[in-house]
């Protein structure tokens, strides 16, 4: 097998210089290297762009440049080649400063063999090598230490969500059940029905808090997309009336359609959770009374999907960190909520390969969800 021979850019601006170390490459096993000659700085950073550069020989003494900084200036613009620093005899001493800035070995003037050369050359491209792997390790070792940061900032805000999420509804349970315990006898039969709806009311909390941890455990880890043909107007239709029925007393929920979405091709359970997650949130955070507007609307190969509602809006400080994980708006005041609902919404619609807008002046909130009506490709977010 060939070896793949090594570029180097010689960076000398001495027309001797450039010729003795011409010849000297020359004399080199002209299979192992190829050479290419510049003249100035600003030249050997394009070249190092526009070339695949292994090593650079560099001549600190360059006329667009000052001698102390030229290195300086050409690591700024390429970090990761290694350089072999030129030098005159009497500049061993800047040669040595070079080497902490930077270089990986130097070569004075004057005593080049064509041994010291090709080893310099080599050896300045293993250390470069190294230190990209060390670079490289770093890096990979700082992304896992904040992703382990993120991880205990993730558990804390859960601890802190379920801890005051739980114990409202878990209140009522024991309340009602204590009340119904010790008065049962005494209690009228609408007072006791009363605290029975309590508490299914407060288990029913708990199971959807339960459910939504459950679907973002399953997003952390690897959530599946598995399309299949989807009714869309069926879908929403259905969702419509689920909600309008559970909260007739309080909204009404307006459904209108718009095109052909007869042949659509998506994910039935992760849609479902958007729409359902989206639609609550329009009746959770809107006044009494209010109406809310769904919307769904196909054209040519998307399916738009928008939701309206009369709210208390969403504050422009808040509408950039509204799909952060256990992230709740500053004006919700007692209203309850994990801040889990959005997050796992985006990530639904990430899995659809679609998008999600929100738009919102402080008078309503609008989501808009637009989704491609068949699948691009079968993916999975992580």
């Amino acid at each position: 097998m060939n070896e793949v021979r090594k570029h180097v850019l010689l960076v000398e601006d001495s027309p001797t210089d450039a010729a003795l170390l011409s010849q000297s490459f020359l004399r080199l096993e002209q299979s192992k290297w190829t050479l290419t000659h510049v003249e100035c700085l600003s030249s050997a950073i394009n070249a190092c762009f526009v070339h695949d550069i292994d090593v650079v020989l560099l001549d600190l003494r360059l006329p667009d440049s000052d001698e102390a900084d030229t290195l300086i200036e050409f690591r700024a613009s390429v970090p990761d080649v290694p350089v072999v620093v030129l030098t005159m005899m009497d500049d061993e001493a800047l040669a040595l400063q070079a080497m902490a800035g930077g270089a990986q070995d130097y070569l004075v003037k004057g005593q080049i063999t064509l041994s010291l050369l090709a080893r310099s050359l080599r050896y300045a491209i293993e250390r470069g090598q190294i230190l990209k792997r060390l670079r490289n390790s770093e890096q990979s070792i700082l992304k896992a230490l904040e992703q382990e940061q993120e991880l205990n900032l993730l558990k804390s805000s859960f601890i802190s969500m379920a801890s005051h999420e739980f114990r409202t509804p878990m209140t009522m349970i024991r309340t009602a059940a204590e009340l119904l315990q010790n008065f049962y006898h005494d209690l009228t039969e609408s007072k006791r029905q009363q605290y029975f709806d309590r508490i299914n009311t407060a288990i029913h909390q708990i199971t959807a808090l339960l459910d939504e941890v459950l679907l973002l455990s399953s997003t952390e880890t690897g959530l599946r997309y598995k399309p299949e043909a989807v009714d869309l107007v069926a879908l929403c239709t259905e969702l419509t009336e689920d909600l309008q029925f559970s909260n007739a007393d309080s909204h009404t929920i307006s459904f209108v359609r718009q095109g052909d979405c007869s042949e659509a091709v998506m994910d039935a359970a992760l849609l479902r959770h958007i729409l359902t997650n989206l639609l609550s949130n329009a009746l959770k955070y809107s006044p009494h009374g209010g109406d809310i507007q769904f919307k769904l609307s196909c054209q040519e190969s998307t399916a738009i999907f928008c939701i309206q509602d009369q709210g208390i809006g969403i504050p422009l400080k808040d509408q950039a960190h509204l799909f952060e994980t256990f992230y709740r708006c500053g004006n919700v005041g007692k209203i309850q909520g994990t801040g889990l609902g959005l997050a796992i919404v985006k990530k639904c619609v990430d899995l659809h390969q679609g998008q999600i807008q929100v738009c919102s002046d402080g008078a309503g909130t609008t989501f808009t969800v637009a989704l491609p009506l068949h699948p691009r490709s079968l993916i999975t977010v992580q």
